[in-house]
């Protein structure tokens, strides 16, 4: 199981690719394919209450709306609109998959 990234360059997407295929074949452990996607991954960014906002209004969804695609609470949207909650785990994977690819992948 690993989680989709951007890649930092095609040279570590390449090696990070290889990897994956190591790993489906156990000839690399699942430790040694976390270090590959370490070395070869960027991070998820944070989203701040200003980003969020920002990602909401540019798809023009409603909280209500905008918390069924990320499958949360209005409330929960609320406050990382406000700044009271800051979003973490799948729900910023959600974000991220949202701001790079557009609503229709969520949907």
């Amino acid at each position: 199981m690993t989680t989709k990234r951007i890649a930092k360059s095609s040279i570590l997407e390449a090696v990070h690719e290889t990897a994956q295929d190591l790993l489906e074949l156990d000839f690399i452990n699942k430790n040694r394919m976390q270090q590959y996607e370490a070395m070869c991954l960027q991070p998820i960014p944070d989203y701040d209450q200003a980003k969020i906002r920002a990602l909401r209004d540019r798809y023009k969804l409603s909280q209500s709306a905008f918390a069924i695609v990320l499958n949360t609470s209005p409330s929960t949207v609320r406050k990382w609109e406000v700044g009271d909650k800051h979003p973490s785990g799948p729900s910023l994977k959600l974000l991220n998959l949202l701001d790079r690819k557009g609503l229709e992948v969520l949907i």
